[in-house]
């Protein structure tokens, strides 16, 4: 019987010092919950783009006022084929919705045709004439550019944006054939043919765009973009008759604009930081 109580008080002494034991130790608080960190938006990229042009011309005139000295009436009709369009850029995006680049656009020869359709006092009847006019036109086009683009749904982006800059407009392989007839009839002027040098000049430029962005990895996007481009005044060289008995003079092409329709590519430099969870070390 003794030794039944002794094994009861010994093994109650051992619970509590293991009781005690476990109180003395320090119970660590349950794991805080992390939450990942906040991505950083922003940084560079390159583009690339290929399109074509849709351009006009308000009118065409020689640099000889006494050509249009007579009260000439015009009734002026112009046109240019479409001409292809190359572009290489690069720009930061600066958060979620701004972004800006610089861009370099070679606009490939497109050719243009035009008919003045002329009509003049000549005594006391009225004179009639017309010049056609063939020409080729090609463009350097360079832009700073700032876009906004106005949210993501189901990774397609639209977006605005301007830009300006500057352009340089050649005119090549111009000449004009004339043909004015007089009344009574048989009194006709016959044909004339004028051709200029090749001219180029630098103007201020500058475009307006929208379009649509497609993300197509997190580090790729495809633009399908429009621009309205402003590209200022055309120049040919110094005009010449086929005989060599006038000239001197310049044709100018005046307010060249072009509607443009792009397909392009971005490519992201950076990429958001992925998340890790904080490393955890027992001791």
């Amino acid at each position: 019987m003794r030794s039944v109580r002794f094994f009861v008080i010994a093994g109650a002494a051992s619970l509590l010092s293991s009781m005690a034991s476990a109180a003395d130790m320090a119970i660590a608080p349950p794991p805080m919950p992390y939450a990942p960190p906040v991505a950083e938006f922003g940084g560079w990229y390159l583009r690339g783009d290929v399109g074509f042009s849709n351009q006009r011309v308000d009118n065409i005139r020689n640099t000889n006022a006494a050509l249009y000295a007579n009260n000439l009436s015009f009734q002026e009709t112009t046109g240019f084929d479409t001409g292809g369009l190359y572009q290489i850029g690069a720009g930061y995006q600066f958060n979620h919705w701004f972004r800006m680049d610089v861009t370099g656009e070679y606009r490939g020869s497109a050719n243009f045709h035009g008919l003045d359709l002329i009509s003049f006092p000549n005594g006391g009847t009225t004179g009639f004439g017309s010049d056609v006019y063939n020409a080729s036109k090609s463009e350097w086009l360079f832009l700073v550019n700032a876009y906004a683009d106005l949210g993501t749904w189901y990774c397609i982006t639209p977006y605005i944006g301007a830009g300006i800059g500057t352009a340089r407009v050649q005119i090549a392989n111009f000449t004009d054939s004339g043909v004015a007839t007089l009344f009574p009839p048989g009194s006709g002027v016959g044909p004339s043919l004028v051709s200029a040098a090749t001219g180029s000049q630098w103007n201020f430029a500058w475009a307006l765009h929208a379009g649509l962005s497609y993300q197509v990895t997190q580090n790729m996007a495809v633009d399908l973009g429009y621009s309205y481009v402003n590209l200022g005044n055309g120049t040919t060289g110094v005009d010449s008759a086929f005989d060599h008995s006038a000239g001197g003079h310049v044709f100018q092409f005046h307010n060249i604009t072009s509607q443009d329709v792009k397909l392009g590519v971005r490519w992201n430099l950076w990429s958001p930081p992925t998340y890790a969870p904080p490393l955890v070390t027992k001791g």
